[in-house]
This record gives C-alpha cells, structure tokens and sequence, in this order.
C-alpha cells in the first residue's frame, strides 16, 4: 500500500484503486469539499505524474477518456483549486510523492492498463439528490428530474415561463462552463426536440453563471446528470447508421481474419504470466524489487492467472 498525507488531501494505492480524500485546508477548493471522496479505479487511469517546485510539487492523474462523468461534462475546464485529481505536496514529501508514483505506474503495468477511452464510465458521478444555487438560479437534480428555479436576478424573459423541471430522459447533452475574464459562464442542458439558440441569460434550460464563489458546484449537478446519459462513446442508431458501417466496412482490411484457437490463445497468456512470475523473482533476488513491492506484484499477477 502506498499512501501521502498532505494539507491538500490525502491519497491512498492499494494495488487496485486509488482513493482520493480532500484536505480541510482552506485553500481546497470548495467543489473537492462537497465532492467529497472519490475510488478510482486502476482501470480508470491513463497514467499518473509528479512535479517538483520548490517549495511545493504537485500529483497529477490522468484519467482515460470517457473513465469519469465530471471530466467529461466539465471538458477539462476545471481550475487547480477544484480540480480533484491534483494534490499539492510539500517539498519534505517528495519521497512519498514519487513512490506513490512508482506504486502506480508499476501496477499499470502489471495489469496492462490500456491508455485508450473507455466505453462506459467508471466513476459513477456525484451523489444524488444534489442542489446548487448560484448565478441566476438554482439546479437541482433527484436522478431523474433537473429542476430549475429562478431567483430575483433572472432575466425577466426567461423568469415568466416559471419553474424549469426536465425529465432525464430528454436530455441529451449537458454542458458547465466557468466565467472566464468578462465571459459569463453556464450550466446548459440540450433538451430532445427543442434546440435553441439563445444565450445562456434568455435560455429557460440553463443558469447563467458569473464567476462567484460557488458556481464550480454546478459542475457536480452537470456531472451527476452526464453519469445518467447515454455514454458518449455509444453509438447511436439512426440514418447516418447504414453510411458509418460502410465507411467501417471500406475501411477494414480485406479477407477474413485468422482464427486464433480459444485454448490456444489461454496457453500463450498462461505462458506470458508465468514468464512474468519468473522475472519478477529475479528481479526481487537481485534485490530491485523490495518484499513489500515483489508480494504485490506477484499477487497481481495471480490474480490474473
């Protein structure tokens, strides 16, 4: 197990999953305090880095695309201060920092982690039921419904048709974006069968979001939702179907493709693991891999086996 306390939070590697816990210091940010803590899986990761300064460094994780519903419906446009996949480490840490990283890096590559998006998400989004008030509404969400509630500061046009409540189902894409410099930001919902072109102000399905202190929650309800929708990577059925598949079709090489017996295919991988067994013990009687590292891995590779 490798694990780093800091101020800014604390992360844990058992050899399977990562658990990420916020600090209570006052520079976290207040999206990683009501997120609370997050389990990423190891499958869930493209890799991870460490970066030294000189009075702090800083850990970073990088997710696969598609692994995690916030990443997705934020669009990477989250700051450091909210961002939970970085952690802040004091200069006295970086031996903790970098043998986190190792632990990491060396279980990604005993379980062949790919690094390439993924088809489902594998983090399951915020919990619900959630409620965020700022800019000019509020936006909760119970799992099924978005509710939208406007407050004094509405623009009158989209004040008068009252109450927004969309039902999951109809959403088909969702979308936060900070205020960045005199740009407003918003939370939007894309709502089946009524598009629209109007700005987030005069939009009855978004909250037109000024950049205080807690818009970065609206993320959560974006993310929440997004965990609820269909997977990006999902195609979906419809008249543009029958032209991908024959692009597909043009695309792939010509003549059946070799059958590889199932048995045969299981021996090669049972081969490969036991290999894998074997210089793992000579790297641990060569004295490169410590009892604590070489136990962990040999259990890994078991596992698959």
């Amino acid at each position: 197990m490798a694990e780093i306390l800091q101020k800014d939070g604390t992360w844990v590697f058992d050899g399977d999953a990562l658990r990420l816990t916020p600090g209570r210091d006052k520079g976290v940010g207040l999206l990683r305090k009501e997120l609370g803590e997050l389990v990423v899986p190891l499958g869930a990761l493209a890799g991870i880095s460490f970066e030294q300064g000189k009075r702090s460094g800083r850990l970073r994780l990088r997710l696969r695309d598609g692994a995690d519903p916030l990443l997705h419906a934020t669009g990477g446009r989250l700051g450091e201060p909210h961002d939970p996949y970085q952690l802040l480490v004091d200069s006295d840490r970086y031996g903790v920092a970098e043998y986190v990283v190792e632990e990491v890096r060396h279980a990604l590559l005993l379980d062949r982690v790919p690094t390439s998006p993924v088809a489902a998400f594998l983090l399951p989004g915020p919990a619900v039921p959630l409620s965020v008030s700022a800019g000019d509404g509020t936006a909760s969400f119970d799992g099924e419904r978005v509710r939208l509630e406007w407050n004094w500061k509405t623009e009158d046009a989209k004040a008068a048709a009252g109450t927004r409540v969309i039902r999951v189902e109809d959403i088909v894409g969702v979308e936060w974006q900070p205020a960045v410099g005199l740009e407003n930001g918003h939370l939007r919902f894309t709502v089946r069968h009524a598009p629209t072109k109007a700005p987030p102000k005069y939009d009855p399905n978004a909250v037109e979001l000024w950049g205080f202190k807690k818009d970065p929650l609206m993320a959560l309800v974006a993310a929440a939702v997004q965990a609820r929708l269909p997977h990006p990577a999902a195609v979906p059925a419809g008249p543009g179907a029958a032209v991908r598949d024959a692009v597909r079709t043009a695309a792939a090489p010509s003549g059946p493709e070799p059958e590889v017996p199932a048995a045969r295919a299981a021996d090669d991988d049972h081969d490969a693991l036991l290999r894998r067994l074997r210089e793992l013990g000579a790297l641990h009687r060569d004295g490169v891999l410590t009892d604590e590292e070489f136990a962990l891995a040999k259990q890994a590779v078991l596992r698959r086996l």
